[in-house]
């Protein structure tokens, strides 16, 4: 059963959340200087102000319950979704959001598709703000087969078209090997899981995967963190909003598409207000979800989810949004070519990690170019 969902966190939640952000001691936070030990304390202590002076969440809140939002179970777990009706005349469109994100990444997006005439549908993956609680640990692979029976409940048979990115492309390209014949086609913004035998063989893949491999290197500690030990890193989270904050803060500032400071700090308020910042966050902390969140790189490692069996060709047509991610550097198209069916690749000027976020005209603009491709 599919029932509407308003969203209202408890009043004796949001008390508690404000009195720890209010008794925050950030005396107890060394400052090793601009964002290069991890997130810049200048700008989180800005943040974490106008959390503690401005911010209203009932006012956010309030907006949000203008969406249609939903609520399911499927094989007993709690799927919340947006669910934007079109006309019926073009494919349904599941939009699919990763870690540290959320589905408001996709908010600019959804009533264009669905004038368009597009069934919408963006939920919250498994463990992720109001998907939540959930039954246990959840990888890709499973949460790939929950996307789709959600999507099976809302239009049977119908073939639907999936976007993706961070997450949501790993999803979206198990949804592809799963499920070929149920996908139009699938459109991600950051390809990162290949058939176990592919190697680069040109000289150009070589160079720029060992790039890549270099700057995650001084990145991606919080993935090997989640993946092994959540439930350690979970303590902390759980009883510190501030934590939270900062531990998702750094994502925003070294993964979207940035300027520097002088020091080499991202410019991060060139881009985003306190409030937009707030709202992602706030749907890891008000929900209580910033812990099971991280349990999808647990659910990835024991699933062995990383990479598809080897000979793997994944049938179904992909097209591919080439941000320019400053951390995870866009894949060469012929090095994707060896595991996908690419039907479709654009190298995009600007935009980091959260594409659709950062840049959503040029995501839907791509993103329709994609779905008239694959619907000829």
């Amino acid at each position: 059963m599919v029932s509407p969902y308003t969203i209202n966190i408890p009043n004796e939640r949001l008390a508690a959340i404000q009195a720890k952000v209010e008794a925050y001691d950030w005396s107890e936070l060394p400052d090793a200087g601009g964002w290069r030990a991890g997130v810049g304390i200048k700008d989180l202590k800005r943040l974490v102000a106008y959390w503690r002076d401005s911010y209203d969440w009932r006012a956010v809140e309030r907006r949000l319950n203008e969406l249609p939002n939903f609520i399911t179970d499927i094989e007993g777990e709690r799927i919340h979704f947006i669910h934007a009706r079109g006309d019926g005349g073009k494919p349904p469109v599941l939009l699919l959001h990763g870690w540290p994100g959320s589905f408001l990444e996709f908010e600019r997006l959804v009533q264009p598709l669905a004038a368009d005439g597009h069934d919408v549908v963006v939920p919250s993956l498994p463990g992720f703000a109001f998907s939540n609680p959930i039954t246990g640990v959840i990888g890709p692979r499973r949460a790939a087969q929950l996307m789709h029976e959600l999507m099976a409940r809302l239009f049977g048979t119908r073939r639907y078209v999936v976007q993706g990115g961070d997450w949501g492309s790993h999803i979206a390209s198990w949804m592809a090997f799963e499920r070929p014949d149920a996908l139009l086609g699938f459109h991600i913004n950051m390809v990162s899981i290949f058939a176990e035998d592919v190697v680069p063989t040109t000289l150009a893949e070589k160079e720029l995967l060992s790039r890549r491999d270099a700057i995650l290197a001084w990145e991606t500690g919080y993935n090997l963190q989640q993946e092994t030990r959540p439930q350690t890193l979970g303590v902390a989270m759980a009883d510190s909003p501030v934590g939270v904050a900062g531990w998702i803060f750094e994502k925003f500032g070294k993964w979207a598409d940035l300027p520097t400071t002088a020091d080499g700090s991202p410019d991060i308020w060139s881009k985003f207000s306190e409030e937009e910042l707030l709202n992602h966050i706030m749907l890891y902390v008000a929900p209580s979800a910033a812990v099971t969140a991280t349990w999808i790189y647990h659910g990835m490692r024991l699933e062995g989810a990383k990479q598809f069996p080897a000979g793997t060709r994944i049938r179904a047509p992909m097209g591919a949004a080439a941000f320019p991610d400053p951390v995870f550097l866009p894949t060469p198209r012929s090095f994707a070519a060896k595991t996908y069916d690419v039907v479709h690749w654009t190298e995009l000027p600007r935009g980091g990690h959260f594409a659709a976020w950062e840049e959503p005209e040029l995501m839907l603009a791509d993103l329709k170019a994609f779905i008239a491709t694959v619907s000829r």
